[in-house]
């Protein structure tokens, strides 16, 4: 796994063996940036389910400011922070070991508004998906933010979260990517 664009370009990452985490294949990653844009001037991305916060060193490397990452699992928040210092990305990262349920809770303490918020949760949790209804609830999300969704094909997410609709919907195999975005 590597990060495909960007001032980081090339560099390889670490993942956590075994089944706990699911890293997003590249074909998957090419797909997302092509999709929400190649590169950023900017921006705050919040990572749910970050694994080994590659959604968000990608999103780092192609210009966004900062990023939030949420994982519960020791392990992987050790590969995150392996990551984060291969890519010297300290300084525009914040990691929490929580669970992604209590994201809402602490984003809304900050004064921040999401840009890009990934979630990626194991694919049979449907229910973690509603993380995103819970951030547009608390206005949490920028007037031009996106929410990122991978997730088993056979998951059917809503056609909202609130005022934001479906802007692409792909498969790739078993997985399927999902991206909103704010109707005009």
């Amino acid at each position: 796994m590597r990060i495909i664009a960007g001032e980081r370009r090339g560099l390889q990452l670490k993942s956590l063996k075994g089944e706990n985490t699911r890293p997003t294949s590249g074909k998957v990653k090419e797909s997302i940036f092509n999709i929400i844009g190649p590169y950023f001037n900017g921006g705050v991305v919040v990572e749910l389910f970050g694994g080994s916060g590659a959604l968000s060193l990608e999103t780092l490397s192609r210009g966004a400011e900062r990023a939030y990452i949420f994982e519960k699992n020791r392990l992987a928040c050790d590969v995150i922070r392996a990551n984060v210092e291969k890519c010297k990305y300290e300084e525009k990262v914040q990691l929490y070991q929580q669970d992604a349920r209590n994201a809402v809770k602490l984003f809304s303490q900050l004064d921040e508004k999401i840009d890009y918020l990934f979630i990626d949760p194991p694919y049979a949790e449907e229910k973690f998906y509603q993380l995103a209804a819970q951030a547009v609830e608390a206005n949490l999300l920028s007037e031009d933010a996106m929410i990122i969704c991978e997730h088993d094909k056979k998951v059917n997410l809503p056609e909202a979260f609130g005022p934001f609709t479906i802007k692409k919907a792909n498969t790739y195999g078993n997985i399927a990517l999902t991206i909103y975005e704010k109707r005009g």
